[in-house]
């Protein structure tokens, strides 16, 4: 299923969200720049669950020089592996944050977009402690906005591009059911990976979880109470 737009965000391109995607693009262009030596600036800046642990538990995490592992739950955020990986995301993060932004204010929506990503990678790291499998990617950042919209807008309905066999259709969705069935598939894979990697085939399953339940917990915290204008067509 492919979200195309949804009818709760009274504006599309709010001022915050347009920056995260800007800036993920802008690294995602560096990324392309570097050539060969994208692989240094990856390892560099992706998270990796084994390094994180090492530094929360050794004391390390107290030595300013050993910051490293622990700022990489920040910074992993903004680093995507391919064209189709920061697509994904950022079609996610366009269709869905505007309306969360909306919500909760721009300086509250920024607070809570990386305080979202740090739960999905710490959430990452406790499933898989001694992991070595480095993780990148904005997704679990993304399914906090995920979580956050999952309550902030049941009412909400996702116009989806459904593939039907050889068919297409265009449908409306109502958010609830999209998001619950977007849940559902995060953590059935989560599951059946049982927690013996960070990843499995290049997504952190467990990052979308833990994401996505702090999204719901912390989003109607954040909220102001703003009506809730329909975009017009």
């Amino acid at each position: 299923m492919i979200p195309l737009r949804d009818n709760v965000a009274p504006r599309r391109l709010t001022p915050i969200n347009s920056a995260l995607i800007a800036a993920n693009v802008a690294v995602f262009v560096y990324e392309l720049s570097l050539g060969t030596r994208v692989a240094a600036f990856v390892e560099r800046f992706a998270l990796v669950p084994a390094a994180v642990t090492r530094a929360l538990t050794s004391g390390a995490h107290r030595n300013v020089e050993a910051l490293a592992p622990l700022m990489t739950t920040v910074t992993s955020m903004f680093v995507h592996g391919g064209f189709w990986h920061i697509a994904g995301n950022m079609l996610y993060l366009f269709i869905f944050g505007a309306a969360v932004e909306y919500r909760l204010g721009a300086l509250r929506y920024l607070i809570f977009y990386f305080a979202a990503g740090i739960a999905a990678a710490l959430a990452t790291v406790w499933i898989a402690p001694e992991s070595s499998v480095p993780v990148i990617g904005a997704s679990g950042a993304i399914a906090g906005v995920l979580g956050a919209y999952f309550i902030l807008y049941p009412r909400g309905r996702i116009l989806t591009i459904l593939p039907i066999f050889i068919f297409i259709q265009f449908v409306e969705i109502p958010a609830v059911i999209y998001l619950l069935f977007w849940f559902a598939v995060q953590l059935y894979a989560g599951l059946e990976q049982s927690g013996g990697a960070a990843a499995m085939g290049g997504v952190a399953w467990w990052a979308h979880v833990g994401g996505f339940m702090f999204g719901i917990a912390l989003g109607p915290m954040l909220a102001v109470n703003r009506p809730r204008r329909r975009r017009s067509r």
